[in-house]
């Protein structure tokens, strides 16, 4: 007589995942307008989860730099914009929702400089170096660059975040006033005359809107 053999599939349930528009505020730049004489800026943070591993991502911002040195007075204002998307590498656990991600971004700035002082260089020891004050401004300036963004967000509580990131820029392309440069360019950061390069950071607060789960 056969012998009659029940097979039993094991299973693992697996939690439904969250999906939503998950909003906060970067909290690194009001720090810095507390801290930081000269600068006032603030940020707002959000991105998107499209698919399990890959979010849509914005930050809008404004920034304000003041420059005072011993040979050049100047201000920085404006606003900018970054687009783009985030790659979560990380594998929760179960009911977990937090991330180690990678991402990328196209940023724009619209901003104007004023030169309100400047020393004019001199070697020679007959007459000093001189220091002219004749504000000028430098209206309607844009700047466009590409962003590689790694960072960590982690649930605290239900739905809130909390994040740090670390942002390495490449400027693309930039409009340079007459006879003067862009010392700072909002969103991007401190520019140099011998690099295209930049380099940002971020610590944010972020509240996630469920709309669905999957």
């Amino acid at each position: 007589m056969a012998q009659q053999v029940d097979t039993v599939t094991d299973t693992v349930a697996k939690a439904p995942q969250k999906y939503g528009l998950r909003v906060g505020l970067d909290i690194s730049k009001p720090l810095r307008t507390l801290l930081e004489e000269g600068y006032s800026g603030f940020e707002v943070v959000g991105d998107f989860r499209i698919t399990e591993k890959f979010y849509a991502a914005a930050e809008i911002g404004n920034e304000k730099k003041d420059r005072f040195e011993a040979n050049l007075n100047s201000k920085t204002s404006g606003s900018y914009a970054k687009l783009g998307f985030d790659f979560n590498a990380y594998n929760n656990w179960l009911g977990m929702n937090n991330a180690i991600h990678g991402g990328l971004r196209y940023g724009f700035s619209s901003f104007k400089q004023e030169l309100l002082a400047y020393g004019i260089y001199t070697t020679d020891p007959t007459f000093p170096p001189a220091f002219r004050v004749e504000p000028e401004e430098f209206t309607g300036l844009t700047a466009h660059w590409a962003e590689f963004v790694v960072g960590i967000k982690t649930e605290v509580l239900s739905n809130l975040y909390l994040s740090i990131n670390l942002q390495l820029k490449r400027m693309i392309s930039k409009d340079k006033p007459e006879n003067f440069d862009n010392l700072y360019v909002p969103g991007f950061n401190r520019t140099y005359d011998f690099s295209e390069f930049g380099v940002g950071y971020g610590y944010s607060i972020s509240y996630l809107i469920p709309i669905f789960k999957k």
